[in-house]
């Protein structure tokens, strides 16, 4: 029998470490086995008529111009559908990109969107402030409870946006019931996935229309490049978020698309052995005399450890340690680490640890800051690749100095 009986051929029948090394690939007439880099900006034509067709949209799968059209980024979107479970899927310049197009897309002057408070500061911001200043409302509650986002409905209410674990405080939102909510008002619901990873949460299977990342955090991971994807089906990705992307223009570049290729070839790997250090460390750090409370989703203490069992398969590579002493506290552990470096990125194979206070929260009052969580004392850590012995070692160095 021919290999095209195979079928594996089929890339929904392979399982996700296969489909990051294999999933979206193409191959050119010279046959390379590492996808191709297409830095074209433009695609000639065979003929007139053609042309006519492909912007008519009647040859499927054509290329017509880079900013929304391009090889190597429908590699990179293919493999993130397949992974995702998704329809269809669109990359963006940046992670904040993505999440501009996924909110923006989807409303109107006139139309509510109700988000949950905690939020990544960027993303609030796109919520709060840009959203309102074409006539978009916004309502911000307290995700933990879903209560609070049936509350704030209206009859113009199109769009529910949370993140979930959130940034920093790895506080938890039920994602079934919030888009049960969301879908009994007519609305859609985006989620924003970076802290769990496409690994360890499904949110489309649990009713979400949209997922968002940030793919330089895990999916690069290795602090080369920026970019960001949202996906979702394909009713809505081919729709909105296309025409959005092609008339703002913040487009992935080839050349990141195809560092993020590179970097899901890894992208289990790597994950897996971060979360397995990220559980040694929260493990470690509990109950140290110096730290108020370790939060990290699949430990006990966890306030929603129940809810984080059920959605996440596991707890991810990132925790929070709310330092004794307030900023002076959290201050002197970071100042006196060694391997761990003071970064406000995340998902990378080095070890980052951040003032949320005083760095992606600092535009926020404090009044803000203290209601979803953001202590003076608040450390946020990203667990990397290092090993989990020597982070534990450098954290209880530095925690003697507090």
């Amino acid at each position: 029998m021919s290999k095209k009986n195979n079928p594996l051929r089929d890339p929904s029948k392979l399982s996700a470490a296969t489909q990051m090394v294999h999933g979206g690939g193409m191959r050119t007439a010279f046959n390379e086995t590492s996808e191709a880099i297409f830095l074209n900006s433009g695609y000639s034509y065979p003929s007139s008529e053609h042309a006519e067709l492909l912007f008519q949209g009647k040859i499927p799968g054509g290329h017509n111009y880079s900013r929304f059209a391009n090889p190597t980024v429908d590699m990179f979107v293919e493999r993130m559908a397949l992974l995702e479970g998704a329809e269809a899927g669109r990359a963006f310049a940046s992670g904040m990109a993505a999440v501009t197009n996924a909110v923006m897309s989807q409303v109107r002057a006139g139309d509510h969107i109700v988000a949950a408070q905690a939020l990544f500061g960027g993303c609030r911001y796109v919520v709060e402030d840009y959203a309102p200043r074409f006539g978009v409302e916004s309502t911000l509650v307290d995700g933990r409870d879903p209560e609070n986002f049936a509350r704030a409905m209206k009859p113009n209410t199109k769009l529910v946006f949370i993140e979930t674990p959130t940034n920093p405080t790895l506080e938890l939102v039920d994602i079934k019931a919030v888009a049960d909510i969301a879908h009994a008002h007519g609305a859609k619901l985006i989620v924003d996935n970076v802290f769990s990873t496409a690994l360890y949460q499904k949110p489309l299977e649990m009713g979400a229309d949209l997922v968002t990342y940030s793919a330089t955090k895990h999916i690069d991971g290795q602090g080369r490049v920026l970019g960001g994807i949202v996906l979702g089906s394909k009713a809505l990705i081919e729709a909105d978020v296309h025409t959005f992307l092609r008339q703002t223009g913040a487009t992935l570049s080839a050349f990141n698309a195809w560092v993020l290729l590179k970097g899901l070839e890894t992208y289990g790997l790597r994950v897996e052995r971060m979360t397995d250090s990220a559980e040694k460390v929260a493990a470690a750090l509990s109950g140290h005399p110096k730290v108020e409370r370790v939060i990290y989703p699949h430990d006990p203490s966890h306030p929603q450890y129940e809810l984080a069992k059920r959605q996440m398969t596991r707890g991810s590579t990132l925790l929070a340690i709310d330092v004794k002493g307030g900023q002076d506290g959290a201050f002197a552990l970071s100042d006196n680490l060694a391997v761990i470096l003071i970064s406000n990125n995340l998902g990378d194979a080095k070890s980052l640890i951040t003032h949320p206070r005083t760095t992606t929260h600092a535009r926020l009052t404090e009044e803000v800051r203290l209601e979803t969580g953001v202590t003076p004392g608040l450390l946020r850590l990203s667990v990397g690749l290092e090993d989990p012995d020597d982070l534990i070692a450098d954290l209880m160095y530095g925690l003697d100095q507090v």
